[in-house]
């Protein structure tokens, strides 16, 4: 590790010197500020980690003095740094692995309700609720983009982007097959019916990172669905988007012009067909990676909901937490916790650094 360690190290050094003599090239100074605030973190632990070898050599040399109070608090030094350095080199570990360019960008979030009829139409709704709520106490925005209800409080599908740093890394994971087992309101026997909802989690993309010819797009316009009165739109304002190579459809109807409901709609698409991309990419690099986390299509069954039991388990880590009512609520930084714990140390021991 230490040889990792110094050659990040080097490399910094390296930047410091080339932004003194970079002169007037200003393209090239803000790129190497990048790189070396990129840096800058591990380097910093670097440092961390070697000054703390250094004091611990010293201790334990100190340990055999003969003068027995030194010893005492050498042996006292020994017992506080020798945890501080072991986990200095988990951070380290974790901080040589790639990171995932992905990681700081907004979401664009799918809920699509499975197996079950209206029920799986109410815990689609539930799970929307559950991301919102989390968005809100991590003071992320949410704005839908587009929607299609039940009738009975439910969605058919809910599309909607948090925006906030960081929130593809947090909620990465949490595509796949989500289950609920319960007792429908409408359910008169009391039996537990079970239920599935779908959920995708794409990364927002920028127009520069995938390019998409027109002719590959298929657009249809429509009048908006509204509940009747004044809120049924006259003009065909709704867009309908087909990806032809791969038949992809988006439909956006939210926005009040044509224009907005095409952007909105092509934002989506966008993300769906980078999501395609990386997936072939990650396949393709290392296929071991497919573990117990999981490659987030949404054939996996993921997590189940258990409301009699007040449980939630997740079947890729094998985690449970008996607080249901919480978690719905959007206190999920929990299992997102053990998610990301777990997927990096599989990603360590994929890198040889466990």
């Amino acid at each position: 590790m230490l040889d990792k360690i110094k050659g990040i190290e080097d490399r910094y050094e390296e930047i410091n010197q080339e932004l003194m003599e970079v002169g007037e090239d200003y393209q090239r100074a803000t790129a190497l500020s990048k790189e070396r605030a990129d840096l800058e973190p591990i380097v910093q632990k670097a440092k961390d980690y070697r000054r703390s070898l250094k004091n611990l050599e010293e201790a334990r040399t100190l340990v055999a003095s003969k003068e027995a109070e030194m010893a005492e608090l050498a042996a006292l030094e020994i017992e506080e740094l020798e945890p501080a350095i072991e986990s200095l080199e988990i951070e380290i570990k974790a901080m040589l692995l790639p990171k995932d360019p992905r990681d700081d960008r907004n979401v664009i979030v799918e809920i699509r309700a499975g197996t079950g009829g209206d029920e799986a139409g109410l815990f689609a709704a539930d799970l929307y609720r559950m991301y919102t709520r989390y968005a809100e106490r991590t003071r992320w925005k949410t704005e839908i983009l587009s929607q299609s209800d039940t009738g009975v409080g439910g969605f058919k599908e809910v599309t909607f982007m948090i925006k906030g740093k960081g929130a593809f890394s947090r909620l990465k994971h949490e595509s796949g097959v989500h289950r609920v087992q319960r007792v429908p309101a409408t359910e008169s026997q009391g039996r537990i019916h079970t239920s599935t909802a779908t959920v995708a989690v794409l990364a927002e993309v920028d127009d520069v990172e995938i390019e998409l010819p027109e002719s590959d797009i298929k657009m249809d316009v429509y009048k908006s669905a509204g509940a009747g009165g004044q809120s049924v739109q006259k003009n065909s304002t709704a867009v309908r988007l087909t990806h032809t190579p791969t038949g992809i459809v988006v439909q956006c109807q939210d926005e009040r012009s044509q224009r907005q409901n095409r952007e909105r709609a092509m934002s989506i698409l966008k993300a769906r067909l980078y999501e395609i991309e990386e997936e072939k990419r990650r396949s393709e690099i290392d296929e071991t990676r497919r573990s117990q986390v999981g490659s987030g299509e949404r054939s996996e069954k993921i997590r189940t909901y258990n409301y009699p039991q007040s449980r939630l388990t997740d079947h890729r880590i094998n985690y449970s937490s008996h607080n249901l009512p919480v978690v719905m609520d959007g206190d999920i930084d929990g299992i997102l916790d053990e998610l990301a714990t777990h997927h990096e140390a599989e990603r360590l021991s994929a890198a040889g650094l466990n």
